[in-house]
């Protein structure tokens, strides 16, 4: 199995999903499809667009949300015999769902070749319930923090793998939930670096006659690829986050190898371009908190600085331990005076608290990695003590 690196991930602009062929290369995989494409489609079979809308609104709306045949109740008798003859409803398996302490579901799935991704539902008492979305099996990017980036990358998913983890935490746990409201692209992977897919996705997500998330309620996350997000910016309704992690770029060079490649003035100069065409809008920016690393006093007044003149709310998210990492979460209470200072200066700060770490299901906790993995990069000289022996 490859494992593509960083110096690798250029090379693929996110490959495009525009015809999805289920396994058997007959039948066509409907999740993949627009619904312009699936009313093309329905029609070159000799069917009316009003057929395509009713079967879209089965898959997606109605809260029927449908896997086979049988649950395409209202169809006439002859589209369904197409149907079943022609069409494929499911991009995954369900695997298992595990259970954390504090209600957060993790979905594990399993693709057609084999491989195995995770999606997460995350309850919240006050009426939101967003789902936590995978673009790619494994990840790219390398980033020092997170244990999906241990694992490299596999493969990009298509857009019906990645619609279908929002079709299935609807359909198996609305009724254990409530309704989910919101959708992020921060599951396994780099969307951007798979943007052909995600943004095709997204555009299926929002769809006013099917899943009907709001553009502002899914949001795509990246690490900063600099093209790619221009792309976006253009292109997407959906709301955007950058992991930003570090205020120098010598620490984002090794916490995040992607800043290599593009610096963080390149970033947030090309975000406060594009978003003088964007109105009402605003990026949100998430810091992982590391203690030692880049939680100072001077890194809160750096990254104040580093925002000016970009409309911004700022996450910041404490570190969840996994295996293989020597870095450790910020505490509880420098968390507080670093939000404090950030505040102090007008910005919107909201403290992210972990959510299903106990089933490895929180923030940059996803994946498994295997026997051959990403290499982890030399710790600089000044930071050897602030991560001590457990490097």
């Amino acid at each position: 199995m490859k494992h593509e690196t960083l110096d690798e991930h250029e090379a693929h602009g996110g490959d495009g999903d525009s015809v999805a062929i289920s396994n058997e290369g007959l039948k066509m995989l409907l999740k993949g499809m627009t619904y312009p494409e699936l009313e093309k489609w329905v029609q070159s079979h000799g069917y009316r667009p009003g057929q395509a809308m009713m079967l879209w609104k089965r898959m997606y709306g109605n809260n029927i949300w449908a896997h086979h045949i049988d649950e395409l109740e209202g169809l006439n008798k002859d589209f369904k015999k197409m149907l079943n003859e022609n069409a494929e409803f499911k991009a995954l398996t369900q695997k298992e769902i595990r259970t954390a302490s504090d209600g957060t579901r993790k979905i594990l799935f399993t693709l057609e070749d084999g491989l195995v991704i995770e999606t997460v539902v995350i309850p919240c008492d006050r009426g939101r319930t967003t789902v936590c979305v995978s673009s790619q099996v494994g990840c790219a990017m390398n980033c020092q923090f997170c244990y999906t980036g241990r694992m490299g990358l596999r493969r990009h998913l298509t857009a019906a793998e990645i619609v279908e983890q929002a079709v299935f935490a609807r359909r198996l746990l609305t009724d254990e939930v409530g309704s989910i409201t919101n959708v992020v692209f921060m599951g396994m992977g780099e969307p951007l670096h798979n943007i052909d897919n995600v943004i095709k996705a997204a555009d299926i997500m929002v769809d006013e006659q099917g899943l009907q998330f709001s553009p502002r309620k899914v949001t795509i996350s990246t690490s900063g690829l600099v093209p790619q997000l221009k792309r976006f910016l253009h292109e997407s309704s959906c709301s955007l986050a950058v992991s930003l992690n570090a205020t120098t770029d010598e620490v984002r060079n090794w916490i995040m190898p992607i800043n290599r490649k593009y610096k963080l003035e390149l970033l947030l100069q090309t975000l406060r371009e594009e978003l003088c065409f964007k109105k009402n809008y605003k990026v949100l920016f998430e810091y992982v908190m590391l203690e030692g690393i880049n939680d100072s006093d001077g890194d809160a007044e750096r990254l104040i600085e580093l925002v000016k003149g970009i409309p911004c709310k700022i996450n910041l998210i404490s570190f969840n331990p996994h295996s293989g990492s020597f870095f450790k979460p910020t505490k509880d209470e420098r968390m507080i005076e670093f939000r404090n200072t950030l505040a102090g200066a007008g910005l919107v700060v909201i403290l992210r608290l972990s959510r299903g770490d106990d089933q490895m299901a929180a923030c940059g906790q996803l994946g498994k990695p295997g026997t051959i993995q990403a290499p982890l990069l030399r710790v600089p000289e000044q930071f050897q003590m602030a991560i001590g022996s457990s490097a």
